[in-house]
């Protein structure tokens, strides 16, 4: 005889088949909820995307002047608006960067000032390990400048007991190769000033106004990262003879001259910012850059000679 099963050990089957079940539907369960958190996080992210790209750009403007709880803007394409302030603005001053809303050019919030500059890419910035020693020979030209640029950044205070300006800068000249950026080096060193090195014809830039904003800009980081020494090689490629020519080019030269010339005999002061001009061609500079107040101290570098 067959042995019949009892019911107590099918009812113990039947609850171990829907117990696998259950936990079957169970697992499947939370998978989906996982997926629909994701499918959830997803259009949410989705959905900001889609607002951000909605919402109208800001406009970029300058503040001119503030005038009771108001602001005086002025925008790129020269327009000036007074207009309202948005909330939590109490650190703004004029001269700053904002950014307004299109349509009433409201004030929303300042635009943080950034300490990198746009000429980095254009200049070295280096602490020089050059020192007088590896100098060799040019000893009067090495103490002419010590004399121009070290003594007045290690020791002002001689210049302010006599009563006079220090000197702002020097002009180096001679053929290539006879050592006038490594006397510049050499100064930067014993003074430890930050060596910004600019070449004249990187100045000159194709379109209106960025050769005399880069001036401007090199400047206003040499003050930053004073004691500074800036040498300028290849001067003659910015600085020669002005002559009347009407081509664009030769205009666009002529600005950012004339800016070199405001930055060193402008408003702000150089302090510990020291100008070394280098240059192959003396003859044909303009003479508005070597006149007293300028770089009024000529210094030439000779070929080595058999001493």
């Amino acid at each position: 005889m067959v042995p019949t099963k009892t019911k107590p050990d099918v009812e113990g089957k039947e609850k171990e088949i829907l117990s696998s079940i259950i936990v079957g539907y169970t697992t499947d369960i939370q998978t989906l909820e996982e997926e629909n958190r994701i499918l959830r996080e997803s259009v949410n992210n989705l959905k900001k995307q889609l607002e951000k790209f909605q919402n109208p750009p800001l406009l970029v403007a300058e503040i001119k002047d503030l005038l009771d709880g108001n602001a005086l803007i002025k925008l790129n394409n020269g327009n000036e608006f007074y207009v309202g302030l948005g909330p939590h603005l109490n650190d703004i001053a004029p001269g700053d960067s904002v950014l307004v809303e299109q349509k009433n050019l409201t004030v929303l919030r300042q635009i943080p000032v950034s300490k990198s500059f746009n000429v980095e890419k254009f200049v070295i910035i280096e602490k020089p390990t050059v020192s007088w020693s590896d100098v060799g020979g040019l000893d009067r030209q090495a103490e002419e400048i010590r004399e121009v640029i070290e003594l007045p950044l290690k020791k002002p205070e001689l210049f302010e007991k006599v009563g006079i300006q220090p000197p702002k800068g020097i002009l180096l000249y001679g053929p290539p190769g006879t050592g006038k950026t490594l006397l510049a080096k050499a100064v930067a060193s014993a003074t430890d000033s930050t060596f910004v090195e600019v070449v004249g014809s990187e100045l000159v830039q194709k379109f209106i106004g960025e050769g005399a904003k880069m001036i401007k800009e090199i400047f206003q980081m040499a003050r930053e990262k004073a004691p500074a020494i800036i040498f300028i090689d290849e001067l003659d490629a910015l600085a020669s003879k002005r002559i009347d020519i009407g081509t664009s080019g030769e205009r666009e030269v002529q600005r950012t001259f004339m800016q070199l010339l405001a930055e060193i005999d402008g408003f702000k002061p150089l302090g510990d910012v020291k100008i070394v001009g280098c240059t192959n061609r003396k003859d044909i500079l303009d003479p508005a850059v070597v006149r007293p107040g300028r770089l009024d101290r000529l210094i030439e570098i000779p070929n080595p000679n058999h001493e």
